[in-house]
C-alpha cells in the first residue's frame, strides 16, 4: 500500500481526491491548516466509504493540523510516517490560497503562502528522499487567446498575483527536476474551473465568508442565502457577452489526480504539465440557465463592471492528458448542477 501526503487535503478538491485515493487502496497523510477548510470534510469521506463499501478506513487516513509556512509542521508528518513504517512515497500539493480578486488586494499574503510554503515542502521532501510530486496549478498561468483552446505549449503570462505564484512554483519545480532528472517525477496539473460535488451530497465546496467563484454563488442564491448573482461584464467578445469557462466536475478532477499519480509512479523520472479540463466552454449565462432548468429554481442576476484579472475565454485543450493518462472527464454540466445543488440543499450552512 503506497503512502501519499496531501497538503490542503481537507479542502474542496483535496477532500474529493482523498476519497478517490482511499477507494484505490492508498494510505493517506493529510496536512491542513483549516483556514479555508473543515475537518468534517474528511469525516464525511470516511462516512461515504463506510456506506459504499462497508469498510472502516479510518486507520488509512492520518490527519495533521499544520501550516506549510512552518517547516516543522511538514517534517512532523514525514517523521510520523517513518515511525509507523509508512514512509511517504509521493505528495499531492493542493495547499495554497486561490482567490484571484483577493490576490490582487493581498499579493504578499499570496506569495508567502503559495510560494514560500512550497519551498518548505520541497526542502522536507528532499530531506526524506521523497521525489514524486503532483502539483495543483491553474489555467490562470496562461496568456489567453480569443476563442481558442489553450494547450500546454501556449505562452504563460498571468495577469494576477494568484496566477503568478502558480507559474513561479512551476518554474521552481522545473529547476528542481533539471537538477536531478534521473530522480524526480513531477506533474503540474493546470486546473480549469472545478465545480460540483460528490453525488452523495456529503462533501462539496464550502467557502468561508462570501464566495468568490461562480458556482457556490449560484447555489447560495438558489437556496436564498444571497439575493442575486453579480456577473462581471456583459460586453466580453463572446456570443452572449459573458465570460466562457471550462467547468470540470470535481470528481473528474480528483480521478485525474489518481491517473497522474499512477502514471508518474510507473514511468521513468520525468516532468509533465497537463491541462485538466473538459475541452468544452460554457458561458456564465449558459451555466445559470442550465442550473435553473436542471434544478427547477430561479437565479436572479445583474451585471457589474468587469473584474480586474479576468479574461473572456478560458477553455482547455485536454488532448495531451487524455493521450497519456487512463483518464477522460465523464460528467457534464448537468451533472455538475445536479450534484452541486444536492450538496447545497443537504448542507445549507456548509460543514
Amino acid at each position: 500500500m503506497k503512502s501519499i501526503l496531501l497538503t490542503g487535503g481537507a479542502g474542496f478538491i483535496g477532500s474529493h481526491t482523498c476519497l478517490s485515493l482511499l477507494e484505490n487502496g492508498y494510505e493517506i497523510f493529510v496536512i491542513d491548516s483549516y483556514i479555508n477548510s473543515s475537518r468534517k470534510s474528511l469525516e464525511n469521506v470516511l462516512k461515504i466509504l463506510k456506506k459504499k463499501y462497508n469498510r472502516n478506513l479510518k486507520n488509512s487516513l492520518n490527519l495533521f493540523e499544520g501550516d506549510l509556512k512552518n517547516v516543522r509542521d511538514i517534517e512532523a508528518v514525514f517523521q510520523k510516517a517513518n515511525e509507523v513504517n509508512k514512509s511517504i512515497e509521493a505528495v499531492i500539493h493542493f495547499a495554497g490560497l486561490k482567490s484571484v480578486s483577493e490576490s490582487m488586494a493581498y499579493p504578499l499574503c499570496y506569495w508567502e503562502n503559495n510560494f514560500y510554503g512550497t519551498i518548505n515542502l520541497l526542502k522536507i521532501m528532499e530531506k526524506y528522499n521523497c521525489k514524486n510530486i503532483v502539483f495543483s496549478s491553474s489555467a490562470t498561468v496562461y496568456q489567453t487567446k480569443i476563442n481558442q483552446l489553450l494547450n500546454e505549449r501556449d505562452k504563460c503570462s498571468p495577469v494576477n498575483p494568484y496566477g503568478q505564484t502558480k507559474l513561479a512554483v512551476e518554474k521552481l519545480l522545473k529547476d528542481i527536476y533539471k537538477s536531478a532528472p534521473s530522480e524526480w517525477r513531477i506533474a503540474c496539473l493546470r486546473y480549469f474551473n472545478p465545480v460540483g460535488a460528490h453525488e452523495s451530497g456529503l462533501i462539496g465546496e464550502a467557502p468561508f465568508g462570501k464566495p468568490n467563484n461562480l458556482f457556490p454563488q449560484i447555489t447560495k442564491v438558489a437556496i436564498g442565502i444571497m439575493s442575486e448573482i453579480k456577473i462581471f461584464g456583459s460586453d466580453w467578445p463572446t456570443p452572449d457577452g459573458t465570460g466562457i469557462r471550462d467547468y470540470i466536475h470535481v470528481m473528474d478532477l480528483s480521478e485525474g489526480h489518481i491517473s497522474s499519480l499512477n502514471y508518474l509512479l510507473k514511468e521513468k523520472p520525468q516532468m509533465i504539465t497537463l491541462n485538466l479540463g473538459t475541452g468544452k466552454g460554457t458561458s456564465v449565462k449558459e451555466f445559470i440557465r442550465t442550473f435553473e432548468k436542471i434544478n427547477n429554481v430561479e437565479i436572479p442576476f445583474s451585471f457589474v463592471e468587469r473584474r480586474p484579472g479576468d479574461n473572456a475565454f478560458v477553455v482547455a485543450d485536454n488532448s495531451f492528458a487524455k493521450s497519456i493518462l487512463s483518464w477522460e472527464p465523464s460528467r457534464n454540466i448537468e451533472d455538475i448542477c445536479r450534484n452541486g445543488w444536492n450538496w447545497q440543499v443537504m448542507n445549507p450552512d456548509g460543514y
